[in-house]
């Protein structure tokens, strides 16, 4: 059971009160994860990577163990924590401006 965190906005729009807790089959990447959650919550299609490009949207950052895994490939594995369940995946909306 993979956990996730999801910033308030987007727990708002898909009707979520706290973490997701997610089955994610085989390995367990930002990738699978993402496509278990939009397929759990079609409302979320979009709005955390393009649904056409599937990259990360701009303003959205991906963090777990205390690592910004924004940058890693799709397809890189998730921490072994998270994989486990032990430690959930964050999802965050960045910040911009001045």
């Amino acid at each position: 059971m993979i956990r996730v965190v999801l910033p308030a906005h987007l727990r708002r729009l898909a009707l979520i009160d706290g973490e997701v807790k997610l089955d994610v089959s085989g390995q367990v990447s930002q990738r699978s994860v993402l496509d278990a959650l939009e397929a759990s919550y079609p409302v979320l299609r979009g709005t955390i990577r393009d649904q056409d490009s599937k990259r990360r949207r701009a303003f959205i950052r991906f963090f777990a163990c205390e690592e910004d895994l924004s940058h890693e490939e799709p397809d890189a594995p998730l921490p072994t924590a998270v994989a486990s369940g032990a430690e959930p995946l964050l999802i965050v909306g960045a910040m911009a401006g001045g």
